[in-house]
């Protein structure tokens, strides 16, 4: 309990880092902290008992995060092949916890306007070759939030829409929207919440101890 509680800490110092930096323009600061993230996150998680691809899809946003600290165009398109990957093992994870919940329906409606019409908006101004890769990854994306608050709950449900945020705030930057005064601090600070709140609602999710010992007794012959 302690560790894991030391680890916990260690990633909100670390975000606070990060998210400062980002407010005083200190970029080495920013270098150092964001790579930080998602290591102490996962090895959080891994400690709390978490689910092996829990801890594979925070690797994988930790890996997204290194790659982003490139501009180039490269760095970004294998950022977001990482990111996507974190996303599908968040969606295979989700889906181990059974049917959808109540009002599913009307949530898949909400959460395909939405992404349609962000596709829409965002379109014309992103790079011809973006168009595509974007327009896959934010079906990903938003399949994973859609999942994680049908499957977990608000809490994980909350991390996936976040997330959206996040990556949307991105979105617009690259289409060269007008943005945010420090937009930075805004896609990380979203960025941070929505992986801490998907994390946490995974492992509030997880059967008992007493519920996972009697279904596995149950399957065995």
């Amino acid at each position: 309990m302690r560790a894991s509680r030391a680890l916990l800490g260690a990633f909100v110092l670390a975000t606070v880092l990060d998210l400062v930096s980002l407010v005083v323009g200190f970029r080495a600061g920013h270098l150092v902290t964001k790579p930080l993230l998602m290591p102490l996150l996962a090895a959080f998680a891994a400690r709390a008992g978490g689910p092996r691809l829990l801890v594979a899809a925070l690797l994988c946003g930790w890996g997204g995060d290194v790659l982003l600290l490139s501009d180039t165009d490269p760095a970004f398109m294998a950022g977001m092949a990482s990111f996507a990957a974190g996303h599908v093992c968040y969606l295979v994870l989700f889906r181990r916890h059974g049917p959808p919940r109540a009002r599913a329906a009307l949530l898949a409606v909400g959460y395909a306007v939405a992404l349609v019409t962000l596709v829409v908006l965002l379109w014309p101004g992103l790079p011809a070759g973006l168009r595509v890769p974007v327009a896959g990854y934010s079906t990903l994306l938003t399949a994973m939030a859609y999942t994680a608050t049908t499957r977990i709950g608000p809490v994980a449900g909350l991390g996936g829409a976040l997330f959206m945020l996040s990556d949307t705030l991105i979105a617009t930057g690259v289409a060269d929207w007008p943005q945010l005064p420090g937009p930075d601090f805004w896609i990380m600070l979203t960025y941070a919440a929505a992986q801490f709140l998907l994390v946490r609602g995974a492992l509030d999710a997880r059967p008992a101890p007493a519920a996972a010992y009697r279904e596995v007794r149950s399957t065995t012959p």
